[in-house]
């Protein structure tokens, strides 16, 4: 497909639709192309596609929101790391990086993500961000990549619109968390469905749980994260804190693999 020739169109009658079944028709020479927003392989193999549907047409802002409350609440609270050393989980094609990279003087910024569609636009339109970048599942990740992502002693775990809708599990992100140095930062956006009494997927109790001990919150505020493709405007909860400690589950059957 030549990637400089095709249009995209929203459909009409959306409103029904919940956010994850969302969806676009992509026209090329090649015919038309019905694919879902959470279709990421899907949107990143064509440079531009994703941020032009995303970060344009839908607008969204949440990399700049939650990167920019993290480095607020750090020079507020006078703790700014000497080296700033972020893990960007569910990284994606590299939007976060690139503003972590714009807004905080990084000593490394290291992402990872589960799709390895998501390297390589990462690698193809944003060369120059991620110091290294992983493709792995820290739902049960083996013993090597967790003490090569150790060995990175993070001090900033960031992860941007990517909790929620089956994307990352409770356990994979209580993973990535407890990657993060004692004293170290963790900021993260979801949906503000995930943390209504109505949520089964299970992040309302997971993050109660580690609000209440493991992660010390500095800030949380509720904005519009996008709009979806009928207009509406998507409302996400944002949260800054500082790790006191490693994440425990809910259950005892439910600890991390790498424990």
């Amino acid at each position: 497909m030549d990637t400089l020739h095709w249009e995209i169109r929203l459909p009409e009658t959306s409103s029904l639709l919940e956010q994850d079944e969302e969806w676009i028709l992509l026209m090329s020479e090649d015919g038309c192309e019905k694919i879902r927003l959470h279709e990421y392989p899907k949107l990143y193999r064509l440079p531009g596609l994703y941020e032009e549907v995303v970060y344009k047409r839908l607008r969204c802002d949440s990399p700049e929101v939650v990167v920019c409350m993290v480095k607020n609440e750090m020079e507020r609270s006078k703790a700014v790391p000497a080296g700033i050393r972020a893990l960007d989980f569910g990284a994606g094609n590299g939007m976060v990086g690139e503003w972590l990279r714009q807004e905080m003087s990084c000593e490394a910024v290291v992402g990872i993500d589960i799709i390895p569609e998501a390297l390589v636009a990462a690698r193809r339109d944003r060369p120059h961000v991620y110091d290294q970048y992983y493709i792995a599942d820290l739902l049960a990740p083996d013993e090597s990549t967790i003490n090569e992502l150790k060995s990175w002693k993070f001090n900033l775990l960031i992860t941007v619109g990517a909790l929620g809708f089956n994307d990352i599990p409770t356990i994979a992100f209580l993973n990535a968390f407890n990657l993060i140095e004692n004293g170290g930062w963790a900021a993260f956006n979801i949906k503000d469905d995930f943390l209504s009494p109505k949520d089964r997927s299970g992040y309302r109790e997971a993050l109660n749980a580690l609000m209440s001990g493991e992660l010390e919150v500095y800030g949380m505020k509720t904005y519009c994260h996008r709009l979806s493709v009928s207009g509406k405007r998507l409302h996400y909860h944002a949260v800054v804190g500082r790790k006191r400690s490693d994440g425990k589950p809910s259950h005892a059957d439910e600890w991390p693999p790498f424990r």
